[in-house]
């Protein structure tokens, strides 16, 4: 009996252990039918996330590319016509009616088709100009001269956007900026009555006169956008660089 027990015994273990090598040659085959559509759908969500983040770049690049910047904005082709049409509406024209009878000289003397007349006028005013004029102004008088000189420049000649160094002192070599610096001595010394602001859109006249296609693109802009066409907006450092991108190869008056 014992014996039989035995064998009976081991036929179970037997068939346990054939049960269990059956179970492992399922998961054996099983697995492989598994894993492999797993790894196909992680493929195929990867790859959704790639294009998807490569369409979002490309979508943040074009719209970083196509926004304006605030008040500059794309310039537009400038034709001659248009640039011609421009100049003949904004140039100043006549005896200044303040000083232009006092000192002998016409807006009219700065023609672009006239270069000896044109560099006369500018010596004249250069002259009224002081290298250092807290030697020649007064303490109040310099004040408001450097104010008026942080505001406007000869950046289509030297390339500075101002007319003066920190103590009122000449900050280029260039004659257009001396010649406004001129103007602005001789109106802050003999007219106090006239506001710096008033001083200035005198100077910016000048630099129209000097500068007529810069200045005349920048009037087209200034126009496009809505933005009055006074010579404080044309000439000073408020709306500076915003006709670029217009045609270049502009004409000045004068040497520098």
């Amino acid at each position: 009996m014992p014996e039989h027990k035995d064998e009976n015994k081991s036929a179970e273990n037997s068939g346990a252990e054939h049960e269990r090598r059956e179970a492992v040659e399922e998961k054996a085959e099983v697995s492989p039918s598994f894993i492999k559509p797993f790894f196909i759908v992680m493929i195929v969500i990867l790859a959704g996330f790639v294009v998807l983040n490569q369409y979002l770049i490309n979508s943040m690049t074009f719209s970083a590319v196509s926004s304006p910047t605030q008040n500059v904005q794309a310039a537009p082709a400038t034709s001659n016509a248009e640039l011609n049409a421009i100049e003949a509406q904004i140039l100043p024209k006549g005896i200044p009616a303040v000083y232009g009878a006092e000192l002998g000289i016409s807006y009219d003397d700065v023609d672009i088709n006239n270069p000896q007349k044109a560099n006369a006028l500018i010596v004249k005013l250069v002259a009224l100009d002081d290298p250092n004029p807290k030697n020649s102004l007064t303490a109040d008088q310099l004040k408001r001269f450097i104010e008026i000189g942080n505001m406007i420049g000869c950046e289509y000649c030297c390339g500075l956007g101002v007319m003066v160094t920190a103590d009122g002192g000449r900050p280029c070599g260039c004659q257009h900026s001396w010649a406004m610096r001129g103007i602005a001595q001789y109106l802050i010394k003999n007219h106090p009555e006239m506001t710096n602001a008033q001083i200035l859109e005198e100077v910016g006249k000048w630099k129209t006169l000097f500068f007529p296609d810069n200045i005349g693109q920048k009037a087209l802009v200034l126009k496009q956008q809505g933005i009055e066409l006074t010579y404080t907006n044309l000439a000073s450092i408020k709306y500076k660089d915003i006709e670029k991108g217009t045609a270049s190869g502009a004409r000045q008056v004068g040497g520098c």
